[in-house]
């Protein structure tokens, strides 16, 4: 089954080139399901393969100057102390075993049925279209502060580093509407921001399993490889294959997947 983890990784990494997100947010299924690990280890793991790709994506983007470093402290802070406390204290603290609403729940079905949530959370905003708004874009092309101000920024970047902690995926399907509609940013210089918030969330994110999980070094590394494979020839094929046709096909793709993590984990 190894090798077809690797193959999905591949995939992974593929729809991330193909449309710029989305793709890592499967991560932990593989993980899980395919290759055999526990949904703990599987999220941390998740969290520096996430990491390690969407830095790849950020430096791109760096290049052509669509980050934000204004929108990145203001936002970033927050959420990168509270990705690094979940994985360091919270998650080693909840139990394997845990009593809700009366009845048994694991630490695994836990994590699965949250991740699941999020997945079909991703999924619709794949599937969803977009209008594109000419003046929005201009009238926002450049950094400007939250019209309901720094503290309730601050309180989307704790939320999103939480998300991120907990289930181990990137978010970027929170942060780039969030640096969009309560930064003001570009939607170009939104994704650039969000995929380097992305990157140090989940890298430092995943510093905070280091001494509470024993770490398979070769595997991640092996694993980000491909997954950086994926990202590049993604990229080559991008301007062959039309992405606004792209993501709500993966979208649908990623509903599937939702629902059949919810099935395995409630009724199977």
């Amino acid at each position: 089954m190894e090798i077809v983890g690797f193959i999905a990784f591949l995939c992974i990494g593929l729809i991330l080139g193909l449309i710029g997100g989305g793709g890592s947010i499967l991560g932990v299924p593989v993980l899980v399901y395919i290759m055999c690990y526990s949904a703990d280890v599987a999220t941390g793991y998740s969290l520096f393969i996430v990491g390690l790709t969407s830095l790849i994506g950020a430096l791109a983007y760096l290049r052509k100057g669509e980050i934000s470093a204004e929108a990145i402290i203001q936002f970033a802070i927050a959420s990168l102390t509270t990705v690094f406390c979940v994985r360091k204290f919270v998650m080693p603290a909840i139990p394997q075993e845990m009593t809700i609403a009366g009845l048994s729940v694991s630490k695994h079905i836990l994590i699965m049925v949250m991740f699941a949530i999020l997945i079909l959370c991703s999924s619709y905003s794949m599937i969803k279209k977009r209008k594109y708004n000419r003046v929005n874009e201009v009238k926002w092309d450049e950094f400007a502060k939250s019209p309901l101000g720094v503290p309730f920024v601050i309180f989307l970047g704790i939320a999103v580093g939480f998300i991120t902690g907990f289930v181990g995926a990137g978010g970027g399907f929170i942060i780039v509407p969030v640096l969009i509609f309560f930064l003001r940013l570009s939607f170009k210089k939104a994704v650039g921001t969000s995929l380097c918030i992305i990157a140090l969330n989940s890298l430092i994110g995943f510093t905070g399993n280091i001494g509470s999980q024993q770490i398979d070094w070769p595997f991640l590394f092996t694993i980000s490889a491909i997954c950086a494979a994926g990202i590049l020839i993604g990229s080559l094929l991008s301007s062959k294959v039309s992405s606004q046709k792209l993501r709500p096909a993966f979208g649908w793709f990623t509903l599937v997947v939702g629902v059949f993590v919810l099935v395995k984990e409630l009724v199977l």
